[in-house]
């Protein structure tokens, strides 16, 4: 009598949300690890020249371990131990498996760039789950090289090691998602009925590049751009009101302009007393928005002769923000399910 096979198990279907990345402590060999592995990266600084090798181990990752982890202190979640950053990219992923919880084909996980947990443990944590195919979803609205293009680099990296390859697709940069500006616009307009004073000026700070980087065809100015002209319309502020900048400039080489805290000094020389802050460019709070903007960029302003100064939460994991990631998702969906 031959004996009944088995059925197969049903083929699964995973997305993987994928943010920059954070280091696991804020003390020196942890900062150390993550910027080694963040700065190593030729997506983020192409130049592996002899001089760039004995700047890079004399002198950066000596000195910036200790000034990055200061910064890290000052918005460090000290409940879970952990940065901001791990702790919203993992409630959009819990949110977001709670909005898939009907539909048991559907396997949501969550991953960094950098640090932990990896890309490549998001992908065995899918496969071993059976997930024969995988939606990578890089929480980058702007493309860039150095953000969207390594996220995939490391998910070729990863997948070089199987035999049996999962089906795989990214979700598009959505920089001009309607979505995603209408998303933008109502926590800007959320945070501002908060405020017992009326802001004069609003700045977009995106986070900056080298321009070199455009030169060679990278598209993120283009998108940073765009992504202010439709919140701008979507608000009803002019050109005036709502101010593109950029921030994280850093070494010798020419960045993309305005700087963030130079517009800022020069706003509050003018007269400008009254602004606020919002960060287009990022999915989740973190160092760069937190510490950066919210405390070190407020502070330039005030210092300069400004007065207020407030710093628009992320999207984070509110429930516009969750409704927006569960559009795109089953937009990039169609066909699979």
């Amino acid at each position: 009598m031959t004996t009944p096979s088995k059925p197969s198990p049903t083929p699964k279907i995973g997305i993987l949300l994928v943010n920059l990345g954070t280091p696991d402590a804020t003390d020196y060999w942890s900062m150390r690890r993550y910027l080694k592995q963040f700065l190593s990266d030729k997506r983020v600084i192409p130049s592996k020249s002899p001089i760039w090798w004995l700047i890079f181990n004399g002198i950066i990752l000596t000195i910036r371990p200790s000034r990055s982890g200061h910064a890290y202190d000052q918005i460090w979640n000290h409940d879970l131990n952990e940065s901001p950053l791990r702790t919203y990219t993992r409630a959009q992923g819990d949110a977001l498996a709670g909005k898939f919880s009907d539909q048991p084909g559907i396997v949501v996980d969550w991953a960094m760039r950098y640090g932990t947990p990896s890309i490549a443990q998001g992908i065995t944590r899918l496969t071993e789950q059976g997930c024969e195919r995988i939606l990578f979803f890089p929480l980058y609205p702007q493309y860039s090289a150095a953000t969207t293009a390594t996220v995939m680099d490391a998910a070729f990296d990863a997948l070089k090691t199987y035999h049996n390859q999962p089906t795989i697709r990214s979700v598009a940069p959505y920089y001009n998602h309607p979505t995603y500006i209408k998303a933008l616009a109502q926590s800007i307009r959320d945070h501002h009925a908060t405020l017992d004073w009326k802001p004069e000026v609003t700045i977009a700070s995106l986070h900056g590049l080298p321009v070199d980087f455009i030169t060679k065809g990278d598209p993120y100015q283009d998108h940073c751009e765009e992504t202010v002209r439709l919140l701008r319309a979507e608000l009803g502020l002019s050109q005036e009101q709502l101010l593109l900048t950029y921030q994280s400039r850093t070494g010798r080489a020419e960045w993309l302009g305005p700087d963030t805290e130079d517009v800022l000094a020069d706003l509050a020389r003018n007269g400008v007393k009254n602004i606020t802050l919002v960060s287009p460019g990022f999915a989740s709070d973190c160092v760069e928005t937190l510490e950066e903007i919210g405390i070190r960029a407020a502070q330039e302003f005030r210092d300069a002769g400004g007065k207020n100064a407030s710093l628009v939460p992320c999207l984070n994991a509110s429930g516009t923000s969750i409704d927006m990631l569960e559009h795109l998702i089953h937009e990039n969906l169609g066909g699979w399910t």
